[in-house]
């Protein structure tokens, strides 16, 4: 899909009303591509109560959105795989929150199975990015 910023945050508030814990997604794309812009979204669909930003410097923020913990997390500080066992992947599986992570690829064998998984291109319009869902396999 071929969406413009307000387009991607409709899609992302419509992915964020349908979820239902416990789910992994994964979101990839090059720096700039809009993993963020679609967390947010995504966390207002849900209902969080508060902006979600990138944890890129924190790598785990958590949002509440009332009954079901949220969490997002982004990979692409970590210098190799094994810096994600810290992250605290497997207490929020076993929390059945809403996980979302930025770089699951950078995370190898710690990143938990995802349930959905995006990809983020740049489109030839500035303004526009390029949305895929990936097959889960």
């Amino acid at each position: 899909m071929r969406l413009s910023a307000s387009e991607l945050s409709r899609f992302g508030e419509d992915v964020g009303a349908q979820l239902r814990a416990p789910v992994v997604i994964g979101l990839s794309g090059e720096l700039g591509t809009g993993k963020t812009t679609l967390v947010q979204a995504i966390c207002r669909g849900l209902g969080a109560k508060a902006r979600a930003t990138s944890p890129t410097y924190a790598l785990v923020h958590h949002y509440n959105t009332g009954a079901t913990p949220v969490y997002h997390v982004d990979c692409y500080r970590l210098r190799h795989p094994d810096e994600a066992r810290d992250l605290g992947l497997e207490d929020m599986v076993r929390e059945r929150a809403i996980i979302l992570i930025e770089w699951p690829e950078r995370a190898g064998a710690w990143v938990p199975p995802l349930d959905r998984h995006f990809r983020l291109f740049y489109d030839g319009d500035p303004a526009r990015r390029i949305v895929e869902e990936m097959a889960i396999a």
